[in-house]
């Protein structure tokens, strides 16, 4: 017998890209939680093996984790049709693997999307669009992170899509010291 699929909630959000207020991000929620706060708790163990605990104090660490990744910086069109195209599989070469197809959900903190990219697979169904495949491609090691699948109904995935939260600042701001 198959296991009935547990459906997400997805939400976009467009808010002032951290460390560079100038651009605007496309940030991500699924069921009300900050994908980089996700990333984070996927990653702590195996951040954990490479870095020297005597080296951060415990909220430097979990800064770290948290700023590991940043919300995508998409070319603002006037229809959104970049970002829309993006997060429906449509990605452009330089945010996609050219070898798997995976796509960029995160960027880099440093501003450059495609330097420290979380990629996953996303899926596009008649009724489904699913995120799976986890991973940092720069850690090879790592293998797939332990988040996911996602799998968000289509209709209420293209309707957060067309109308993104809008915030005046990033969500994660207050945790990271920032606003």
């Amino acid at each position: 017998m198959s296991q009935p699929t547990v459906t997400h909630r997805v939400e976009f959000l467009r808010h002032p890209h951290p460390g560079h207020p100038h651009l605007t991000a496309w940030g991500i929620r699924i069921d009300g939680t900050d994908l980089r706060v996700l990333v984070a708790e996927a990653t702590r163990a195996l951040w954990g093996r490479e870095l020297d605990e005597d080296d951060d104090t415990p909220q430097e660490r979990e800064e770290f984790l948290l700023r590991q990744h940043a919300p995508l910086y998409l070319d603002d069109d006037a229809d959104g049709a970049r970002a829309r195209d993006h997060f429906l599989g449509d990605a452009p070469p330089d945010l996609r693997d050219r070898d798997t197809g995976a796509l960029c959900l995160l960027g880099c903190s440093c501003g450059i999307d495609a330097c420290w990219p979380l990629l996953a697979m996303v899926c596009v169904t008649a009724t489904e669009v699913v995120w799976s495949g986890f991973h940092q491609p720069h850690r090879p090691g790592w293998g797939e992170l332990s988040m996911g699948p996602y799998v968000f109904s289509r209709p209420a995935y293209i309707e957060a899509l067309a109308a993104p939260v809008p915030l005046t600042q990033d969500p994660l701001g207050p945790l990271l010291g920032e606003g």
